[in-house]
């Protein structure tokens, strides 16, 4: 449902070049090569556990074989793509794993095109139960911690919205490079 609701939120166009952090097993991608209709559009996926990119691996291995989708089995605070080559930019459920989360975002603004714009969706009351439990290293599971370390590596309108889908809240992140 995140993953989805992210895709949408992206306003990918068909010769879009789009970026998934965190794919984890596929589905985000799945949803999005779906959108990438003309030759022109791409997909990159990157995640740092091998599991995850062995299991996207398998799920879009044709989309893979075609050349469509790009998957790169590394750390978000260092990807090997090229300065400003990405349209679209969307993740959900990571941003709070990274290591070095002022890092990523430096980075992701790096790959970024001037203007292109990145969603990060999540369901805030769940990660904060998460939280709690002692499941996420020191801060950076608040949103405000991303939302700052967005804006301090380039970011503009960098906000957070309420959403919902059927019965469910969630609240997507938005921000836009600025070069």
């Amino acid at each position: 449902m995140l993953e989805e609701n992210a895709v949408q939120l992206s306003g990918i166009q068909a010769e879009d070049t789009v970026l998934e952090l965190g794919h984890g097993p596929g589905l985000g991608l799945q949803s999005a090569a779906e959108l990438l209709t003309q030759p022109k559009g791409h997909l990159i996926g990157v995640d740092y556990s091998e599991y995850m990119h062995q299991m996207s691996s398998k799920r879009l291995k044709e989309l893979v074989a075609s050349g469509k989708v790009t998957l790169h089995l590394c750390d978000v605070a260092a990807m090997p793509l090229a300065d400003s080559c990405v349209d679209k930019v969307f993740h959900c459920n990571c941003y709070y794993f990274w290591p070095d989360m002022r890092g990523a975002a430096t980075e992701i603004h790096r790959v970024m095109k001037p203007g292109s714009t990145m969603v990060a969706t999540l369901v805030l009351n769940r990660v904060e139960i998460i939280a709690s439990q002692g499941g996420f290293p020191g801060e950076n599971w608040r949103p405000e911690n991303y939302m700052a370390a967005l804006s301090d590596s380039g970011f503009v309108d960098v906000r957070m919205e309420e959403k919902k889908q059927g019965n469910i809240n969630f609240q997507a992140i938005y921000a836009t490079a600025s070069k």
